[in-house]
């Protein structure tokens, strides 16, 4: 067992392997996991967290580390991240982000984490949002949360996030994915890399067309911006930074960044909630309660749904 309030004590002076361990103890799922949490939560509140989406190509890893570089010119502590997909034969990870962010490994105001999606949906780790707790508590003014190369459905990063970042880059298919729902629905900042490509004012054409379909946004909305970048060479990165400011200000301004933590607050508490009760459920398995059930319904004396309720209503009562 270790001793979680010193870890914390350690993470907050900014020693990497405190926030290593402490976030290790967090994707393991430890029996200790709630006694890190309480002991983080008076410490959380202060970060931004930025989300960076977008298809396998586009350049989310080298935009990130872009943007790392950004920051710390502005004195910024900075966490990052980066979720990786896991073999389905191993289980394990390339973690190939952190090859591309090396330049960074060195700094002290950055810690890099990369993390396995383990076979979670939706592009992020299942302890995505309890490891972005332990960034914010250790001090990071920033957390840039890269995902794993997501399609059109996979949107779980706008509701860990303080602003999301889709990212297209052209001769991608990227026009033609912009007409459809999903992943382009959920951007607050859009952003063709890859500009030097041909292609690229297109691709943004394209875009800007897209978003201006449909849309009912009253006087005073945020309408996303779109910026061209070349990540590679810095390129438009520090108009990226001043597209994610000014969201910031005015998401401020218009109490839309409180009500955002609020409902990602809201959601982990459910997410945990559920998951408590799945595994309950699951214990029941070749328990006599949840074959009774099963006999009723195929003898066509309940329904699923009753059945259901009378199972759940089983395990929170403890009976």
């Amino acid at each position: 067992m270790q001793d979680v309030s010193t870890l914390v004590t350690q993470a907050r002076e900014g020693r990497p392997r405190a926030v290593a361990r402490l976030i290790s103890l967090v994707e393991g799922a430890s029996p200790q996991l709630r006694e890190v949490m309480e002991a983080l939560a008076p410490l959380t509140g202060g970060a931004y967290v930025v989300g960076l989406t977008g298809s396998p190509g586009v350049g989310k890893s080298t935009s990130t580390s872009a943007l790392v570089t950004a920051y710390r010119k502005q004195g910024k502590r900075v966490g990052v991240l980066a979720v990786d997909p896991s073999s389905p034969f191993s289980g394990g990870a390339l973690l190939g982000d952190r090859v591309r962010m090396a330049e960074h490994a060195s700094d002290p105001g950055v810690y890099i984490r990369s993390m396995a999606t383990r076979g979670h949906l939706g592009g992020l780790a299942w302890a995505a949002p309890q490891a972005i707790r332990v960034l914010d508590a250790a001090g990071c003014d920033v957390i840039l949360v890269e995902t794993v190369g997501v399609g059109q459905s996979e949107v779980e990063i706008a509701s860990q996030a303080d602003t999301s970042v889709v990212l297209l880059a052209p001769g991608m298919g990227d026009g033609i994915q912009a007409a459809k729902a999903g992943i382009l629905e959920i951007g607050d900042v859009y952003v063709v890399n890859k500009a030097d490509r041909d292609g690229a004012d297109a691709t943004a054409r394209e875009l800007n067309h897209m978003l201006g379909l449909g849309e009912s946004r009253a006087p005073g909305d945020w309408r996303p911006p779109i910026v061209k970048t070349v990540a590679a060479r810095g390129e438009g990165v520090d108009e990226v930074l001043a597209a994610l400011e000014k969201h910031r200000a005015w998401m401020e301004e218009r109490g839309v960044l409180a009500e955002r933590r609020l409902s990602r607050a809201a959601r982990e508490v459910e997410t945990i909630a559920v998951t408590a009760l799945r595994e309950r459920i699951a214990d029941l398995h070749g328990d006599r309660r949840l074959s009774a059930l099963a006999e009723r319904i195929v003898a066509g004396e309940l329904d699923p749904y009753r059945a259901a309720d009378e199972l759940v209503a089983g395990v929170t009562d403890g009976t």
